[in-house]
């Protein structure tokens, strides 16, 4: 069901997100990965940018076949990024995390397409809001852990290798309902 208000609107943007499992691993990830750099929250945010215009290039009707089948890659990428030894370096990840925002807001885009001006905002306003919270909150808890842990390399590398198995998941569920 489309939302009709403002208020449905901004409901649905701050759910999205953490509903699809796929959405709430990539933007843990993309936290986690800025984390390492020099100007995480400015990688962080733009990873949300991206998002925001990708869900609008799906409401101003743009088509990327397969869409689902890329959101999965993406969060199978973005969790091998967090298993590497090395850090990735600043300019790969900010082409992964504009990639990465660009499809998953193309597919947040699809609980949206078709609602008026009102929701519409309401929507991205809300989606804006819990996907820089995640990202920014999980930048900040790896940092901490960081500075507190010897561990936090092997904790992240588990992270990553979490967030790859909830992309193998979706991908597999995408090939399966393919056929």
């Amino acid at each position: 069901m489309v939302p009709v208000t403002f208020a449905e609107g901004l409901l649905s943007g701050l759910g999205h997100s953490v509903i699809g499992p796929e959405h709430l691993a990539a933007v843990i990830a993309v936290g986690c990965l800025a984390a390492s750099q020099r100007r995480a929250a400015w990688l962080a945010i733009g990873y949300v940018l991206a998002m925001l215009i990708g869900a609008a290039a799906h409401i101003g009707e743009a088509t990327v076949a397969g869409a689902e089948i890329f959101v999965a890659a993406s969060v199978v990428g973005l969790g091998l990024a967090l298993i590497r030894a090395r850090p990735v370096r600043i300019d790969v990840a900010a082409a992964l995390f504009a990639c990465a925002g660009l499809l998953h807001g193309y597919a947040l885009g699809e609980s949206i397409a078709g609602a008026q001006a009102a929701p519409l905002y309401g929507y991205f306003i809300g989606l804006a809001l819990i996907q820089s919270s995640i990202a920014l909150a999980a930048l900040q808890m790896t940092r901490m852990l960081a500075a507190r842990t010897a561990l936090q390399p092997t904790m992240i590398r588990v992270l990553g290798a979490v967030v790859v198995g909830v992309g193998l998941v979706v991908l597999v569920q995408q090939f399966i309902s393919a056929a």
